[in-house]
């Protein structure tokens, strides 16, 4: 699946910069997704020394993966440098309040997805919450992570689906994109295949919010820095009535005194395997040693 092109990735770093000061106010739905990611960790046998966190915005995760792995060195990598200056700053507020040193503090770097400054072979774990929707296609994060994956890594990541803000879609008829181009569960199983990835595992779920009026999710949206960043979009005010149709379409569909917004969320986990090919393409046999009788 090509998608390049559709997503316009300076507009996504305009908004998160934006919001960046702010937006542990405004990350709830992230923190939700991440507590449900960790969830997911107690069922796998795993003990990275390096930990890349790929989108990690203001570190949301590291707290958790600290906990979960403190041996482990872990770094927070995002396309917004405004995203990690915001955190630091706050970590070594506390730091200096409390009176604490900086060991096993999670590094941060200003790096694409796409384009690791990472050695092949050097990380055992990458986590990625909420990040591959912003990106035109997620195959080239994708085969970075693999590369960057020492043999026996695995990559744990979430993402939105399809049905993802479904209601608010349907309610515009302008021919705008009014939402991210969200990428179905199994082109990503395909893709992770595709990449070089083992036993790929994939799951959805819904998760239906609600709210009291459209400026109420409009507002939760900006907070998060989650308005639509498509090439597609409507750059200009929308005229009154298309506006004003909209607001009535998505009345028409408001629930218990509700209107609902859909998340579909998709997770994923998957392995890095042992090569079976040599880069000039000819295969690798193992061959075992028989038991010593």
């Amino acid at each position: 699946m090509n998608t390049s092109g559709f997503v316009d990735r300076r507009q996504v770093a305009r908004r998160f910069a934006q919001v960046a000061d702010g937006y542990d106010q405004g990350d709830f739905f992230a923190r939700e997704i991440d507590r449900r990611m960790q969830e997911r960790l107690d069922y796998v046998k795993l003990q990275p020394g390096r930990i890349v966190d790929l989108g990690c915005s203001r570190g949301g995760s590291f707290a958790g993966l600290g906990a979960r792995y403190p041996e482990a060195v872990v770094l927070g990598l995002d396309r917004v440098p405004a995203m990690l200056r915001a955190e630091a700053a706050r970590a070594s507020a506390w730091q200096r309040w409390l009176g604490l040193g900086k060991r096993n503090e999670p590094l941060r770097l200003a790096a694409d997805a796409t384009r690791l400054p990472l050695a092949a072979g050097s990380v055992g774990l990458v986590w990625s919450n909420l990040l591959l929707h912003w990106l035109d296609d997620p195959l080239p994060a994708l085969a970075e992570a693999h590369r960057a994956l020492e043999t026996g890594g695995l990559l744990m990541f979430s993402t939105l689906g399809p049905d993802t803000l479904r209601e608010l879609r349907a309610a515009f008829a302008d021919g705008y994109a009014h939402t991210q181009r969200f990428i179905d569960l199994h082109d990503l199983g395909d893709m992770l295949v595709g990449c070089g990835f083992a036993d790929p595992v994939m799951d959805m779920e819904i998760i239906t919010l609600t709210y009291d009026d459209v400026d109420g999710l409009f507002a939760e949206l900006r907070a998060a820095g989650s308005s639509c960043a498509m090439k597609a979009r409507r750059r200009g005010l929308s005229g009154r009535q298309g506006w004003l149709a909209a607001r009535a379409a998505y009345e028409a569909m408001r629930q218990d005194g509700k209107l609902p917004a859909t998340f579909e969320v998709i997770y994923g986990h998957a392995w890095k395997a042992a090569p079976d090919k040599l880069a000039d393409g000819r295969a690798i046999v193992r061959l075992e040693r028989p038991p010593k009788r």
